[in-house]
């Protein structure tokens, strides 16, 4: 019997061994220097962003729509900058299909030359791009790289969350992504007992959200930042209206910290292989709101 039990003993040891192995190998030293592999993954990244996508999209269009255009040249059609724009237009909207890239940009790569053709004939005022360009930075801000757009919910979003909510006192309740303050405003407001708190990335939405609760006298605060950088664990309600790229990220980080008897609610956006403990159906013919419960 002895020796069965120390043969068990040694086994357990070599098979942990590997183990422990592996994780050490997975979190290498902050001394050790960066290598190559990690520089070209993180230039695998950077051509990961839509946005970027986007861009080489349009680039690449337009030797094919040079292509075109001289074959149409050649059966005698007109060839107008209006009649570029639109053959631009058309072969990026091909590309970006032929891609999987969100169904949005296809919108914004057939809408992208024909905009530039408008705006030229317009001749508007270069500081009025400026001005644009700046107020959509301030709404959109890193859209580009999260892949999550701005959302506002409504009343009746807010009103069946806050049916989920425990009736205990002392709630930690936050929503990520939380826009111009319009959720977390009204969570403060029904139970002043919680303590609610939102998180915003871009500026200008995060501005909007202090200035309404400070005019509004709310006990909710607002915190501008990357709701991947909080600890789930400190929450007993997480919001979330993202987008479905943003999902599979947030159901992970959720597993990973989220307390027993916590909730996580999102509206709209479902996660791929995790069917919710609830759906809601808020407004007719409107989107489901989804609940897990950890």
């Amino acid at each position: 019997m002895a020796a069965t039990f120390a043969a068990c003993a040694i086994c357990r040891r070599g098979l942990a061994r590997p183990r422990r192995q592996k994780n050490r190998s997975r979190k290498p030293r902050e001394s050790e220097p960066r290598t190559l592999p990690e520089r070209h993954l993180n230039w695998g990244r950077f051509f990961s962003i839509p946005a970027v996508q986007a861009a080489l999209v349009q680039a690449a269009a337009v030797p094919t729509s040079y292509f075109l255009l001289s074959a149409l040249d050649t059966a005698h059609v007109p060839v107008t900058f209006a009649v570029f724009a639109l053959v631009q237009g058309c072969v990026a909207l091909f590309f970006t299909w032929k891609l999987g890239m969100a169904p949005w940009w296809r919108v914004i790569q057939f809408l992208f030359p024909i905009a530039i053709l408008l705006a030229l004939a317009l001749k508007l005022p270069p500081v009025l791009y400026l001005i644009v360009f700046a107020v959509l930075l301030g709404v959109y801000w890193s859209t580009y790289r999260t892949q999550v757009p701005l959302y506002n919910s409504g009343s009746a979003v807010w009103q069946a969350v806050e049916q989920e909510l425990p009736r205990r006192a002392g709630l930690r309740l936050i929503d990520i992504g939380s826009g111009v303050g319009g959720m977390a405003l009204h969570l403060a407001r029904v139970r002043p007992d919680a303590q609610v708190t939102g998180i915003e990335l871009a500026p200008l939405p995060w501005l909007v959200s202090r200035l309404r609760a400070k005019f509004s006298g709310s006990r909710a605060s607002f915190i501008r930042g990357d709701y991947e950088t909080l600890d789930f664990s400190r929450y007993d309600m997480v919001f979330a209206y993202l987008s479905p790229a943003a999902m599979p990220g947030l159901w992970a980080k959720a597993s990973r910290e989220m307390h027993a008897g916590s909730l996580l609610i999102s509206y709209e956006f479902e996660i791929a292989d995790c069917p919710p403990n609830k759906t809601i159906v808020t407004t007719e013919h409107g989107p489901a709101l989804y609940v897990w419960r950890f």
